[in-house]
């Protein structure tokens, strides 16, 4: 988490990685795309915010909180 800036928007790519980009971008939350956007219909990931026709992201603040959220669930596991 602590190459994330403090605040922000994340594209979906950098939230779940994309192997194929050049470099490779590492997953934040190793997830599916299908899997991701039915975790935010659902509500247990956060809902994007919309910054054009074409764009969508995530808060960085909201990303942090999930990833804290998920870690402190696999802890107490």
């Amino acid at each position: 988490m602590s190459k994330l800036p403090e605040t922000g928007y994340l594209r979906l790519a950098q939230i779940i990685g994309n192997p194929k980009a050049n470099p490779p971008i590492p997953a934040l939350i190793p997830v599916s795309k299908s899997t991701w956007w039915e975790g935010v219909k659902s509500g247990r990931y956060p809902a994007p915010v919309k910054l054009g026709p074409r764009i969508t992201a995530w808060r960085v603040e909201d990303i942090r909180e999930l990833i804290k959220k998920l870690f402190q669930d696999a802890v107490s596991a």
